[in-house]
């Protein structure tokens, strides 16, 4: 076949077997993204995503946009989340309030907090209390031993009717030997709080990040943390485990979470970048000054595990109540 006969042919024909053209993909990422928080702004979750959203932008060199999507304890935000393209752009910050908690409270929570979900870093946990008003008790072991002596007429004020603090509380009386208390569940945190530094309840379960500056300044007093050791931001702060209490362990978090099928190369890239930004020494000195816990090496194999272990927990305590959101 001579040269005019090749360059007669069709293009078709011509350039068979020839590699095509590949498109250039681009980096990941090449436009802002959104963090989703499925609480109200200003918060104690929303204060740790902003820190987090603005770290993990720095480092991957996009702007990591916070929209909050408060209500039904985080599960506006799963939904959504579980929803949303799975591309990478969109990020939720689950707790254990919509994937430990919510999940397994509601008849149809709208999301698995597993399936649906490709856990990208655990960024650290925020462990729950018992604290007392300073004239009631001296220490765990004293209030056990009240609860005890007073067969259900002892006052613990929670956070809210199934939320953590209420179950953290049930967990409590259910590991000290199968005691009662009257569990009183406020409209969040702070009002139980005040309600027992004021004396009107003379102890609540909450967490560290809502109690330690009280139990600082002396106007409530931290009995136990719910912890396997102590708090480095109280150091003083015996663990309920050390008091007698065996498996005394209550926490929430703050897990990164993508929609699953997020591709791989995706995941592993996001991955590596909240490691990074979780590790820089100042992001945790925030941490540890708001009471939240930084949890070193963390992977997605590991933050996967980490939410089934708290889900399988909290599991049975919940259906123990009776209690079920439809």
């Amino acid at each position: 076949m001579n040269r005019r006969n090749v360059l007669g042919l069709p293009l078709a024909f011509a350039t068979a077997g020839l590699p095509l053209p590949v498109r250039a993909q681009a980096a990941f990422p090449d436009r802002p993204m959104r963090m989703l928080i499925g609480f109200a702004a200003g918060g104690p979750t929303d204060i740790v995503g902003r820190r987090f959203a603005d770290r993990l932008g720095a480092v991957l060199g996009q702007p990591v946009v916070v929209e909050n999507r408060s209500g039904a304890s985080g599960a506006i935000a799963s939904v959504e989340a579980a929803r949303a393209r799975p591309d990478g752009y969109t990020l939720m910050l689950a707790t254990s309030s919509s994937h430990a908690i919510y999940a397994s409270l509601a008849v149809r929570p709208g999301f698995d907090p597993v399936t649906d979900y490709a856990p990208l870093a655990l960024i650290g946990v925020v462990p729950m209390v018992i604290g007392a008003h300073p004239t009631f008790a001296a220490d765990l072991p004293e209030v056990l031993g009240r609860i005890r002596a007073a067969s259900g007429g002892i006052a613990i004020a929670t956070s809210g009717n199934g939320g953590i603090a209420h179950f953290a509380a049930e967990l409590l009386l259910r590991q000290a030997g199968g005691l009662r208390a009257n569990l009183v569940h406020y409209r969040g945190g702070g009002p139980a709080v005040q309600d027992a530094i004021a004396g009107h309840v003379p102890a609540v379960v909450e967490t560290f990040a809502t109690t330690l500056e009280h139990h600082r300044a002396g106007r409530l007093r931290i009995l136990a943390a719910f912890t396997e050791q102590r708090s480095a931001a109280a150091p003083e702060v015996p663990t309920a485990i050390e008091q007698g209490v065996p498996g005394m362990l209550a926490n929430t978090y703050n897990a990164l979470l993508a929609p699953a099928g997020t591709p791989a190369p995706v995941v592993a890239r996001l991955a590596e970048a909240s490691a990074e930004a979780a590790a820089e020494p100042e992001f945790q000195a925030f941490l540890r000054s708001v009471s939240v816990e930084p949890v070193p090496g963390s992977t997605p194999a590991r933050t996967a595990d980490f939410i089934r272990s708290e889900r399988a927990k909290w599991e049975p305590i919940i259906r123990a109540t009776g209690l079920r959101i439809e």
